[in-house]
């Protein structure tokens, strides 16, 4: 059974307590207004008490907001692992990208072990030095490595995935996180990403596949998708705009293979803006890809 669980997060503005819900926070109303539960033939699991609030960038870690950041980190990790341990296959909606260190240690826990299908127009390894404004978001696949902010790693057990179970599908920022200081993939063992001019001219059937028997030897693996490594004209409904992404045929047929395997844990969905979304043109969009590659 297939269970939509929402995270209602942002880390890009960061509201303080009391303000009205914006930007990603929209994410899980508007995808469930979408029609995504019927969509995917799940159940309807609400979502999470939790929200990314505050301004100040933390002087040990260098995360923006990182008492809720941690908070919410508690929050996900256990509901996720809940879930997988009754059963079910968890959707987690975001929100933004931070959820998903807890997500996959939820994952991690109920499983003894994970794989990481990462789908994002990033790297995300900077840490609370590199990053060049402290948002969460720019750091999941430091923590899930082992390389982020030490209080993060700790909280989450890290390294959560080893060398040989992750991959990287879609990053095209190289050139900027090089420019920033952000550590890369080889540096710490892991494969370099898989851009998209990698993926088209391999074939995204055939990427995910092979994507998908790296992973499931090993066990099971999740897989995350940040909307941004879509192109901006396929998908204009995120925060950070980039050229040279997939379209959204190019989408589906990469997360294909990924998705329709029985090693499939879990998937989470990251970075949808609906306040970008005016018409739900996006948001129909995405509950179209899901109900294609997940209804039974």
């Amino acid at each position: 059974m297939i269970t939509v669980v929402g995270v209602p997060i942002d880390c890009v503005g960061v509201p303080e307590a009391g303000d009205p819900p914006f930007g990603t926070e929209l994410a899980p109303g508007a995808l469930r207004a979408a029609g995504l539960v019927g969509a995917v033939g799940g159940r309807d699991g609400g979502d999470l008490p939790v929200r990314l609030v505050g301004r100040v960038r933390d002087e040990r870690t260098g995360v923006l907001a990182w008492p809720s950041v941690r908070t919410m980190t508690d929050v996900v990790r256990r509901h996720v692992h809940q879930l997988i341990t009754a059963g079910h296959l968890p959707l987690v909606v975001g929100g933004c990208c931070t959820l998903l260190p807890a997500a996959l240690a939820g994952a991690r826990d109920a499983l003894g072990g994970t794989g990481l299908a990462y789908l994002d127009g990033h790297l995300d390894l900077y840490d609370g030095h590199t990053s060049p404004t402290g948002e969460p978001a720019d750091m999941p696949i430091s923590v899930v490595t082992g390389h982020g902010p030490v209080d993060w790693v700790d909280l989450v057990g890290g390294p959560l995935v080893v060398p040989e179970r992750l991959r990287l599908l879609g990053p095209r920022d190289r050139a900027e996180a090089v420019e920033y200081g952000s550590v890369l993939p080889e540096q710490l063992g892991y494969l370099p990403e898989s851009t998209p001019a990698d993926l088209q001219e391999r074939g995204m059937a055939e990427a995910g596949a092979a994507a998908r028997d790296a992973l499931a030897p090993g066990g099971r693996y999740w897989v995350h998708l940040d909307v941004d490594v879509l192109d901006e004209q396929a998908f204009p409904a995120t925060d950070y705009l980039m050229p040279g992404g997939l379209r959204l045929a190019e989408l589906r047929e990469l997360m294909r293979p990924l998705t329709a395997s029985g090693a499939l844990a879990g998937i989470s969905v990251g970075c949808y803006n609906a306040a970008k979304d005016p018409d739900g043109s996006c948001a129909t969009a995405l509950v179209g890809l899901f109900g294609d590659l997940l209804a039974r």
